[in-house]
């Protein structure tokens, strides 16, 4: 089911994409004409069952040189194989008959529901989040859809975590209250009200919700088109604008198209002098002592770790001990480490190996036991001998390879090859055979750029796919690159400073060096605006490096 009858009738409830990993597409050959597609969307009005009357050629052709010009097709009346492609897309369940049409007049190609906030000071919640992503991930993501429309307007938001607010956002399942019941994945991802009906959004918590990955479906991009409904805003003929009626998939490079700035800032204005963005309620003060804290994490100390994985969140996440981290663009991200039995629901810490499959699902492995996980959510658990035959137990590493795709687990000395849900034959085989990887592997994975790394230890190396070798330049230190931590010989320094100095003199921002120094490697984090040039990651790192280096200073010539 799309949209109910009701739903349509009402118009005020805006229904988004419909796709996602499992696209329901639209049946426009049910009739000759399309005449489905033109019902359901607005452009034609249905029959009366009680009466036999026949539609003329020429308002079915009306309909569709109307459909085609808000699809930005050429507009010839006709259904050429164009816009049976254009109508059997992922789009928003609502009607395109707001603001456009023969009795719109419209000068403009966007389109204004007809409703707008009187105030220019907006609250907002997340009132239910998603099991699948973590609360942190899911607040950024929000935020960040809403700082699309305040860049652009005087629009502020303020995140609140209790009381009633403005906007109301949450995500649910099926019936869930408001009269528009989910329909399950893969079909209706959210839905939004204009702004005089309240401008709540709701997501369908059984659909994929991922961050800056291609991979099922974009919570950034989907929240961003929804809050635009929220504000006023229905939808455009401009293809290449957010508001567009269909849904475009992952953009890693996004930007309001300038007819979303248009439409939005004819209800509301250009933005003030005053810095638009994203408030948060202020957090209670807390008592420090006045002194710079020194903070480097313990696992920068022995950056040797049990595993390191992706998810189908976009982040990079390690696994020692108990404890897990989550990695961003310059090390550890703030929160971590967490215990690994938390958020891994079933797993008994520490786990011998991780892996990640491109269709988005995460295995954790220990003993002769793993766990199926789709982001934070366990799938099952189950005996290796079940789930991967031939696989033996106790596992030191699993990696897909982006050589052929196929998976691949490493025990000791050796290594097996898995596809077709069995162990390939003629395996295992000795490790020699990955030339420049040394025995004793602790974990391995490929990472977002499709390039394979092998751990040993406090080492890591990159594979080359095409050479079948090791990359040149490594072995590399996992604690700088990855970890984000001070070179061993920093770390040093820094005790010597502490015990010569007192405990507490300054605080670590840890090595200004990672793997995105390195041409191709692209190592940002994915729960920020993936926008950042080269040119500024580096010159953040430099800022940064600076001030560590202006603070040490300080004190040894006040001390």
């Amino acid at each position: 089911m799309y949209c109910t009858l009701e739903c349509i009738a009402s118009s005020f409830m805006v229904l988004i994409f419909l796709g996602g990993s499992d696209n329901v597409k639209l049946d426009v050959s049910t009739t000759s004409d399309g005449t489905n597609y033109l019902i359901k969307y607005g452009y034609l009005v249905p029959q009366d069952p009680k009466t036999g009357a026949l539609r003329s050629e020429e308002s079915v052709k009306q309909a569709i040189r109307e459909f085609q010009q808000l699809a930005g097709l050429p507009v010839t009346g006709d259904l050429d194989p164009n816009t049976k492609e254009m109508m059997s897309l992922p789009r928003c369940g609502v009607p395109d008959n707001i603001g456009i049409g023969r009795k719109s007049k419209r000068k403009k190609r966007y389109a204004l529901q007809g409703s707008k906030w009187a105030k220019t000071d907006l609250t907002y919640k997340i009132a239910e989040f998603s099991q699948d992503l973590q609360k942190g991930q899911t607040e950024l993501e929000v935020d960040r859809a809403l700082k699309v429309w305040s860049e652009v307007t005087p629009l502020r938001f303020t995140r609140k975590q209790i009381g009633p607010v403005d906007i109301e956002v949450k995500f649910v399942r099926r019936s869930h209250g408001d009269g528009n019941p989910f329909d399950g994945r893969g079909r209706t991802l959210a839905h939004a009200f204009f702004p005089q009906y309240g401008g709540d959004a709701h997501f369908d918590e059984e659909e994929p919700w991922t961050i800056a990955v291609s991979t099922g479906v974009n919570l950034f991009q989907v929240a961003a088109h929804e809050f635009g409904h929220s504000l006023g805003l229905a939808h455009s003929d401009v293809s290449t604008a957010l508001m567009a009626p269909f849904y475009r998939g992952f953009q890693r490079s996004f930007t309001l198209d300038a007819d979303d700035v248009g439409a939005i800032q004819e209800l509301y204005g250009p933005p003030n002098n005053v810095k638009p963005g994203i408030r948060a309620e202020p957090p209670k003060p807390v008592p420090t002592s006045g002194d710079p804290v020194i903070s480097i994490p313990a696992i920068c100390r022995d950056p040797q770790f049990d595993s390191i994985t992706q998810n189908a969140d976009g982040f990079t996440y390690v696994f020692k001990g108990d404890y897990y981290y989550r990695l961003n663009g310059y090390g550890i991200d703030t929160g971590f480490p967490r215990r690994i039995t938390m958020d891994w629901r079933g797993v008994e810490s520490p786990i011998d190996a991780a892996l990640h499959w491109d269709n988005g699902y995460t295995f954790l492995f220990k003993g002769e036991n793993y766990w199926k996980f789709y982001n934070f959510r366990l799938i099952y658990a189950r005996k290796i001998s079940e789930g991967f035959r031939g696989v033996p137990n106790n596992i030191e590493a699993a990696f897909v390879w982006g050589g052929n795709g196929k998976t691949y687990f490493i025990k000791g000395n050796e290594y097996w090859r898995y596809s077709d849900n069995k162990v390939d034959s003629r395996y295992p085989k000795p490790m020699s055979v990955w030339r420049g990887i040394p025995n004793g592997i602790d974990s391995a994975f490929k990472w977002k750029n499709g390039r394979t790394y092998f751990f040993n230890g406090r080492q890591y190396y990159r594979f080359h796919d095409s050479n079948f070798r090791v990359d040149d330049g490594y072995p590399r230190d996992v604690g700088n690159w990855w970890l984000g931590c001070p070179s061993q010989s920093q770390i040093e320094h820094f005790d010597s400073l502490e015990k010569e100095h007192g405990a507490g003199i300054f605080a670590s921002h840890g090595n200004i060096q990672n793997e995105d120094d390195v041409a191709g490697e692209q190592f940002l984090s994915v729960g920020a605006a993936d926008t950042s040039s080269a040119d500024d990651i580096s010159l953040q790192r430099t800022i940064i490096a600076r001030s560590l280096l202006t603070l040490v200073l300080t004190v040894l010539v006040n001390s």
